[in-house]
């Protein structure tokens, strides 16, 4: 039992070191005096997908709207909305002539709503550069500025932000910060040059428009869950460069009220991040299983080996810590990073057990059979 125990510490040592190295890869988008001027003449076309989003959507477009330094038109693809949606885009369109509203009432065989309806607003786009942003996100008023200038300084064509927060739940802080540590290794390999990985967010997704339309765009992503994500991978295929960041305040999300929510946030999305393979999943959860029982094992051994096994989780608290701090935000939120793993393994097995119980997925009150997403995705 004594090196499952030092083997078990040594895993969690091990993930913390790792962490800490690609943590040099996961910053926060520069600020506007470490960029050079905005250039004027750059057009940003921002595209926003939208369904039944009465509640926020007012508030997203008016502080896009307000942003400043760029040359900007909006537009607003209605995807099937049957609340007030339409009606306050309609409203707004008539307020401002920079906004452009068009409406989804079928949605075509063989696309994913929210894919069609980026699709429908990219084509409509006449910008230098598309910015693809959710619905529910609120951004800073200098940030699309911030962004066109970072890209244009460093010579990018994929500029992209993961989400930040709307709560201020330390549960949820804390959810969303093991959220990036599994990722800083995602963020560090787009982030240097001749790294192998790719990165997207829905949040604050920025591409060149040349570099949009060769590699394929949305009509490659029709069937994709993850279109976010894919997105970047289909820059990397296309030989496009990508710079990624942490949102934070810069890019506001609604994510729920507490670490639960991601439960039912990730439904649609954890089984499609592991490209639906059930292999992994039940493979990951018996490694889960076994260092859970190891854990608790050493705790109850009495020994100096099993107490160190026990402890051992405690060590992520270190780059959550780092994290939080980039984020601006109170640093003892990282204290209940080890108490959040055991809910994102069940945001994973609800994922999973909903995919293939329903046989499929169900998105915007569209069904989307398993067998479907499987042959449309981009791998």
């Amino acid at each position: 039992m004594t090196l499952l125990f030092l083997g078990t510490a040594a895993v969690f040592l091990a993930m913390t070191l790792s962490t800490l190295w690609h943590l040099r890869w996961v910053r926060r988008l520069p600020g506007r005096d470490t960029l050079p001027p905005s250039n004027g003449k750059v057009r940003c076309s921002v595209v926003i997908a939208a369904r039944d989003e009465e509640a926020r959507i007012e508030q997203t477009i008016r502080h896009l709207l307000a942003q400043c330094e760029v040359d900007a038109e909006f537009i607003v693809v209605d995807d099937r909305s049957k609340d007030r949606t339409s009606e306050i885009l309609r409203r707004l369109a008539r307020e401002h002539p920079r906004i452009q509203v068009k409406r989804v009432d079928v949605l075509p065989e063989g696309w994913l709503g929210k894919c069609h309806a980026c699709h429908v607003g990219a084509s409509a786009a006449t910008g230098d550069w598309i910015l693809f942003t959710d619905a529910d996100c609120w951004l800073k008023l200098d940030v699309i500025a911030r962004a066109l200038s970072l890209a244009e300084r460093d010579g990018v064509d994929h500029v992209t932000l993961a989400s930040g927060l709307s709560s201020t739940s330390p549960g949820l802080q804390a959810s969303h910060l093991v959220f990036l540590m599994g990722t800083a290794n995602w963020f560090s390999g787009a982030n240097r040059d001749g790294g192998k990985r790719h990165l997207g967010f829905g949040a604050f997704n920025l591409v060149r428009t040349t570099a949009y339309r060769q590699c394929g765009g949305y009509e490659a992503l029709r069937l994709t869950v993850l279109d976010d994500v894919k997105l970047g991978l289909l820059m990397q295929r296309a030989g496009r460069r990508t710079r990624a960041f942490i949102g934070g305040e810069d890019a506001e999300c609604h994510w729920g009220t507490n670490a639960l929510s991601i439960i039912k946030i990730m439904e649609k999305n954890y089984f499609a991040a592991l490209e639906y393979r059930t292999s992994l999943v039940l493979a990951g959860s018996m490694f889960v299983v076994l260092l859970s029982t190891i854990l608790i094992l050493g705790l109850l051994s009495g020994t100096i080996a099993g107490l160190a096994a026990a402890l051992s989780p405690l060590s992520l608290i270190v780059p959550g810590v780092i994290l939080a701090r980039r984020l601006n935000w109170s640093w003892p939120c990282a204290a209940l990073i080890p108490f959040m793993f055991p809910i994102f393994h069940y945001a994973l097995l609800n994922s999973t057990f909903a995919t293939l119980r329903q046989g499929g997925i169900r998105w915007r009150e569209t069904f989307y059979p398993l067998e479907t997403l499987r042959a449309g995705n981009v791998r």
